[in-house]
């Protein structure tokens, strides 16, 4: 989007998914239990994945909602060896100033389940890199800043939908974001105006991949849901 557009001009609403009240609860119980299989995996076949399978995620992703929909992301996709290898490098050495105490005890501390450290041979195992950017202002053809709002809530839900599409795919990944990571404007040729907020390791599980036990436990509905229902709606 090289401008703001101006004026309101509303149009019909192009799809509608008009499915009854049985047929929505078959089809997000089918995605819940398709989301349960979700797995953040740190172990990786080499084996290829074709370009137009994660751009058709990254596509889904460009679909999520946003602030006066600025969409304010940018999703650098890297599949190159060499430049792999030197997001690795840059990121190992922050992630062995993070373990080495910068961290805290208590950030430490709730990580020991999860069995991490400063070793990260996914981010070079894993066929593609997608490197999310946050775009902290846009930028007019003129050179002059052009406000975003709601960036943050934006592309969270951008890289939601970016995840959900991955799985979808039959596709493994983690959620990796070493800290400070200004090191990927550089190496990727980014803006200013973009700040990155993660790294997703993309690629099909090794065979013998393993998942922490601590990250297989979920909250249970009962603690992530409230219902506030209507007088007329109380049951005895």
């Amino acid at each position: 989007m090289s401008e703001e557009p101006s004026g309101y001009e509303p149009l019909p609403l192009p799809h509608r998914r008009g499915l009854g009240d049985a047929e929505a609860l078959a089809a997000v119980e089918a995605f819940r239990d398709l989301m349960r299989q979700r797995h953040t995996v740190r172990d990786y076949e080499t084996r290829a994945v074709p370009e137009e399978v994660i751009a058709a995620a990254i596509e889904t992703a460009g679909r999520a909602p946003s602030g006066a929909n600025q969409q304010p992301w940018h999703f650098a996709a890297v599949a190159d060896p060499e430049m792999k290898a030197k997001i690795r490098a840059a990121a190992e050495e922050e992630e062995r100033q993070f373990y080495a105490g910068g961290a805290g005890d208590a950030w430490l501390a709730a990580l020991e389940p999860i069995g991490t450290d400063a070793s990260k041979p996914h981010l070079t195992d894993a066929p593609w890199l997608i490197v999310v950017f946050a775009q902290r202002y846009g930028v007019n053809p003129d050179g002059s800043r052009r406000k975003h709002y709601y960036v943050p809530e934006s592309v969270g839900i951008a890289t939601g939908f970016l995840i959900a599409a991955l799985h979808q795919a039959g596709l493994s990944m983690l959620t990796h974001t070493p800290n400070p990571m200004k090191f990927l404007n550089g190496l990727l040729n980014r803006p200013e105006n973009e700040k990155p907020v993660m790294i997703l390791t993309v690629g099909h599980a090794a065979p013998d991949a393993t998942v922490p036990k601590a990250a297989t436990i979920k909250k249970p509905i009962e603690e992530i849901m409230s219902v506030h229902r209507g007088d007329a709606e109380r049951k005895d």
